[in-house]
């Protein structure tokens, strides 16, 4: 029990090393794919496509570093910027979408990947909380299951 205990341990510590050490890959990694799914973003429910919107709507952000972004797509030149951005649903008419002047009005100016990688960071310190809280009772269980397995040992040399 102590071995897999043990195991266990060591793999969380491995995850949350290669987790900190490679970090800024996966901002960077996180940015590019934010940016190829705001290229292939379409009308259809494809997962990419919903979680743009997802994340535009509940972050109160839009595009990668601004709206300006959506200008570079293929959609904005179809439909203009995705309604997930706008400020309030009612407001927000297709007309004004396609117009970058009247939409920086109706839409989030924000970006997106600052809101995600500085709402993960701010979340870190918790993560990291409950993960040395998790390894401390892992710890503390490896000890015990030693000691349960040297005193088992320790008394079947006494009785025979």
């Amino acid at each position: 029990y102590a071995m897999l205990l043990s195991l266990i341990f060591l793999i969380v510590l491995v995850a949350a090393i290669v987790g900190f050490v490679f970090r800024h890959e996966i901002k960077t990694n996180f940015e590019s794919n934010l940016n190829l799914a705001l290229e292939d973003y379409n009308v259809t429910a494809d997962r990419h496509s919903e979680a743009v919107d997802t994340i535009q709507r509940t972050l109160h952000c839009c595009g990668v570093q601004n709206y300006s972004d959506w200008e570079r797509t293929e959609y904005f030149s179809q439909r203009g910027i995705p309604r997930s951005c706008c400020k309030n649903q009612n407001d927000c008419l297709e007309e004004d979408l396609k117009d970058p002047n009247k939409a920086k009005l109706k839409v989030f100016v924000d970006g997106c990947f600052f809101l995600v990688t500085s709402t993960m960071e701010s979340k870190m310190s918790v993560v990291a909380g409950i993960s040395f809280g998790i390894a401390c009772f892992q710890l503390i269980g490896i000890i015990l299951s030693c000691c349960l397995s040297r005193y088992i040992t320790n008394n079947q040399y006494e009785m025979v």
